[in-house]
C-alpha cells in the first residue's frame, strides 16, 4: 500500500504542510527553469461560500476537503530583488496566508571553507555556479499570520515527490521575509 494518493501528492495532515505540498508538486508539473511564484492562501470553505464563482474556477467545491486553498498571484517582476519585491504586499484580510516558491543554486556545507574572499554579490554568484558541487533546488515556503510555517525542498537531482523534504525551519530567511507581508 502506498502513502500517496492518486495525484502523487504526498500525506500530511497539517493543512500548512499540504498546501505546501499542492504548491511544489504544481510547480514540479511546470518544470526546472521557473521564475519565482507567489501565492495567496486563502480559507476553502470561506472562499466557497463568500465567492462562490472564483471557487468554482479554481475546482472548490462541497467534495473540496483541503482548508487552505492557494491562488496563484501576478508573476513578480523579472529583476526585481525578491526581498524588496516582498517588502511592497499587504495582503487583505481574507488572506490567511502566503506561500512563495523559488528556484536557487546552493552548496553543501563543505564548500563554505572554499569560497573567495572579497567577492560582491554578482560575483558570487558566478562563483556558485560554476561549482562543481552547486546543486539546483525548488523552495516552497508559506506562512500563516498566526505565525505558523512551512517549507518543501526539492532537489533537481532527485526530482521525486517522495525526495521532497518539508520541515518549519528549512528556509528561515525567506519565512522571515513572507512573514512581513503581514505586518500593519
Amino acid at each position: 500500500m502506498t502513502n500517496l494518493p492518486v495525484d502523487g501528492t504526498p500525506l500530511a495532515s497539517d493543512p500548512l504542510t499540504r498546501a505546501v505540498l499542492e504548491i511544489d508538486e504544481y510547480s514540479a508539473g511546470l518544470g526546472w527553469d521557473q521564475p519565482a511564484r507567489l501565492f495567496a492562501l486563502v480559507d476553502s470553505a470561506k472562499l466557497r461560500d463568500q465567492e462562490p464563482s472564483l471557487a468554482e474556477q479554481l475546482g472548490i467545491d462541497d467534495s473540496t476537503t483541503a482548508s487552505l486553498t492557494p491562488v496563484e498571484q501576478d508573476e513578480i517582476p523579472a529583476g526585481a530583488p525578491l526581498d524588496e519585491f516582498l517588502a511592497t504586499i499587504a495582503w487583505p484580510e481574507a488572506v490567511v496566508g502566503c506561500a512563495l516558491t523559488v528556484e536557487r543554486l546552493m552548496l553543501p556545507p563543505s564548500a563554505e571553507d572554499s569560497v573567495p574572499e572579497g567577492m560582491d554579490e554578482a560575483q558570487l554568484a558566478t562563483w556558485v555556479a560554476r561549482h562543481p558541487d552547486r546543486q539546483e533546488v525548488r523552495m516552497t515556503v508559506a506562512v500563516l499570520r498566526d505565525g505558523s510555517r512551512e517549507s518543501a525542498l526539492r532537489l533537481r537531482e532527485k526530482d521525486s515527490t517522495s525526495e521532497v523534504l518539508t520541515g518549519a525551519s528549512l528556509v528561515p530567511g525567506l519565512a522571515d521575509a513572507l512573514a512581513t507581508t503581514f505586518e500593519s
